[in-house]
């Protein structure tokens, strides 16, 4: 385990914070004090997904790191989105939703973008942007709601509604 100083995961994504855990960090997980959605709105209509992605996971870091609580903790923030076709996708707020992007994926290739920074001290200190290409083959209509009634609600807490 990476014991050396403590860290702070600035999500309250289960996904991120099992994926720290099977590298071995000593952290905390602190949700973000930041809205998201109106950074988002801002932003949405100027820049790339990937700056997009990048500019999220600094503000969810800088949200914690910039806390007197955490003075000289490294706090990493995260966030991943979908672009298809220049379209950013944000998470379904309900199964309806779901299957609607679902549909609007099925059989096309889209990218899975994740921004990740680390901050110190309220300061970016590290930052980069990932980008994955996927394509989901053509799904029909019952293999979306077939889908859909074995996953339930867990589709709700990623960006493309698919794990």
């Amino acid at each position: 385990m990476i014991t050396h100083t403590q860290y702070i995961l600035a999500s309250s994504s289960n996904s991120r914070k099992k994926i720290l855990e099977s590298c071995g960090f000593n952290f905390v997980q602190i949700k973000p004090i930041c809205d998201e959605e109106q950074i988002k709105k801002k932003i949405k209509k100027t820049k790339t997904p990937s700056t997009i992605a990048k500019i999220l996971s600094y503000e969810k870091a800088k949200s914690i790191s910039k806390l007197k609580k955490y003075t000289n903790r490294y706090v990493i923030g995260c966030d991943t989105l979908i672009d298809l076709n220049n379209k950013v996708f944000d998470k379904a707020k309900n199964l309806n939703e779901a299957k609607i992007k679902i549909k609007q994926l099925s059989g096309k290739k889209h990218k899975i973008i994740s921004g990740v920074t680390i901050c110190k001290d309220g300061k970016r200190i590290w930052s980069c942007v990932v980008t994955t290409q996927v394509k989901i083959r053509k799904l029909n209509s019952l293999e979306i709601n077939e889908y859909l009634l074995k996953a339930g609600k867990k589709v709700l807490h990623s960006v493309g509604c698919y794990q």
